[in-house]
């Protein structure tokens, strides 16, 4: 993946992003605490861009988990980089 994305594809990233995430429970509770969102309130959250570029920041803060996701989804962890200035809030 090189260039830029359409703020669709950088979205499925992100919920991909968001699963994988949600299958690591002291993963997954880190982020809540770090965002404040309670894990009731995934689903519903999941449809927002805003939500979904905090997972991007949140999987950026992490090489492990960065690297993780990056394996599993075959992606170069710099595309995160790109997947998240697709979204909103990015500089």
């Amino acid at each position: 993946m090189r260039g830029s994305l359409t703020p669709e594809a950088a979205e499925t990233i992100a919920l991909k992003g968001l699963a994988w995430l949600a299958a690591m429970p002291d993963d997954i509770g880190r982020f809540l605490n770090v965002t404040g969102v309670a894990a009731g309130d995934l689903r519903e959250r999941a449809g927002d861009p805003e939500f979904l570029a905090a997972v991007m920041d949140f999987l950026l803060t992490d090489d492990k988990l960065l690297t993780g996701f990056c394996e599993r989804e075959g992606l170069d962890p710099r595309d995160i980089h790109l997947v998240r200035r697709a979204l909103p809030g990015a500089h």
